[in-house]
C-alpha cells in the first residue's frame, strides 16, 4: 500500500516534520510532491514521501564553517 494517498498529518507522523513545516516546504516548492484535488485538501502518495526523505539521506553532517 505505498502508493496510497495519505493527508499532511500522516505525513508529520511518517516523517517527524510538522504538518506547518510542511506547509512552508509546499510553499517554497522543496517538500514532497503533492495533490490538490480541491482548494482545501492536500494529499500526498505514501511512496513519494518516502523516496523524498531516501534522497535527504547524508553519510556525515559537514562541519560548520567559520565567518570571519
Amino acid at each position: 500500500m505505498e502508493d496510497e494517498f495519505i493527508t499532511p498529518a500522516a505525513v508529520s507522523t511518517l516523517t517527524g516534520v510538522s504538518v506547518a513545516a510542511l506547509a512552508q516546504l509546499r510553499y517554497r516548492g522543496i517538500g514532497p510532491t503533492f495533490y490538490k484535488p480541491t482548494p482545501k485538501t492536500v494529499l500526498y502518495k505514501r511512496s513519494q514521501v518516502l523516496a523524498w526523505v531516501e534522497a535527504a539521506a547524508q553519510q556525515r553532517t559537514l562541519p560548520r564553517t567559520r565567518t570571519a
